[in-house]
């Protein structure tokens, strides 16, 4: 068992003994890319529900699946990790494996399990993926520097005329080549950037000003990313409304520190909104929050708990109207760090309090 595994074992171990558990069966693409150290147990990219389960008791871990799936995770997956496999048509012999594995074991699942009686996990159990190791962290960089190197490739190479589709695609396409799978692909030109937080591709032609975000997975961390792009010169409004999103990020990331709640780390971004002169426009779209096998493993909100971890990753996405600023951030006991740093984009200083950090700027083509 390599060391990452075996302390992610032990973590689950420790679990068990606390809990009274024998065993956690586990399908959410999270865990079980989480605990195999970047196995994947899908085929559908948009299921956030596998299909094989991962059975994790004290004295090891063991895959249940079918025999469409088994050939690829034995192969190309698992590395040492034990399979057992039934004939994907036949319900009783798969009913008879899990009862054979799970035997008289009480056990927890992270999402419901037909034929399967047990509790279903928590947030405590959640928060076993939360702290990154060190080999994690640096599968993280590299992700980060992959997925920002994609993204601005295709912000550079851009033209005025392409639809947002052809951008979707030119994005994708970046980042798989990349061996980065989209998460999330969205895609606005010109007005759609003002309307819409969340907008998703359509055939609109971009003529003037365009945004590109995109969640990217490998290995089951996940980055995320945002650029924007105009085609001339910027108009003052939009200026000065992007070093506005810049300083809340500042804010964000300068704040981000081991022990501050996501709670207060909230507050804190309406009053950096308020300082700058846009005290409303946190209410038209959350401001991120922490993030690794999940895009956002807890948002910042209103009263949030969850604090701070040292060794954890966060991205944060402050938006004001036509304008955003987010990139993956990994947290140290000792400040932050922002992840994708080979990039040569423009940037400006994003202040707060006395804290200037580089924040990407708006390209101009």
């Amino acid at each position: 068992m390599n060391p990452e595994r075996a302390a992610k074992h032990q973590q689950v171990a420790n679990y068990l003994e606390e809990h009274r558990l024998g065993a956690v069966l586990l399908s959410r693409r999270c865990n079980f890319s989480w605990y195999t150290c970047g196995a994947r147990n899908y085929v559908g990219n948009a299921c956030e529900i596998g299909n094989s389960w991962l059975l994790v008791s004290k004295g090891g871990a063991c895959v249940l699946t079918n025999n469409i799936e088994g050939p690829r995770l034995k192969d190309e997956e698992l590395g040492e990790i034990e399979l057992a496999s039934f004939a994907w048509p036949d319900a009783a012999e798969r009913d008879k494996v899990f009862r054979k594995m799970i035997g008289p074991m009480r056990i927890a699942v992270d999402a419901p399990v037909t034929g399967v009686e047990a509790a279903v996990l928590g947030r405590d159990f959640d928060m076993l993926r939360w702290r990154l190791s060190d080999s994690e962290i640096l599968r993280y960089r590299e992700l980060c520097d992959d997925t920002v190197a994609a993204m601005e490739g295709v912000a550079r190479a851009a033209k005025a005329g392409m639809s947002e589709y052809e951008l979707a695609a030119a994005l994708s396409a970046a980042l798989l080549a990349r061996s980065c799978q989209p998460w999330v692909t969205l895609v606005a030109g010109d007005d759609r950037v003002e309307k819409y937080r969340h907008p998703l591709p359509t055939e609109k032609k971009v003529r003037k000003y365009f945004m590109l975000v995109t969640c990217a997975e490998r290995g089951g961390l996940l980055s995320a990313c945002t650029r924007l792009a105009s085609f001339g010169p910027l108009s003052r409004d939009l200026s000065l409304k992007h070093q506005a999103v810049a300083n809340v990020d500042a804010a964000l990331i300068s704040s981000t520190r081991p022990g501050v709640s996501l709670g207060e780390l909230f507050e804190l971004a309406k009053a950096a909104y308020a300082e700058t002169g846009y005290p409303d426009q946190w209410r038209l779209h959350h401001q991120g929050g922490s993030c690794g096998y999940q895009p956002r493993e807890v948002k910042a909100g209103p009263g949030e708990q969850a604090a701070v971890l040292a060794d954890q990753a966060f991205a944060w996405n402050p938006s004001i109207t036509g304008t955003k600023s987010e990139d993956t951030i990994f947290c140290r006991a000792d400040g932050c760090e922002v992840l994708g740093g080979k990039s040569d984009w423009p940037m400006i200083e994003g202040r707060w309090k006395g804290a200037s950090i580089p924040r990407p700027d708006i390209l101009v083509l």
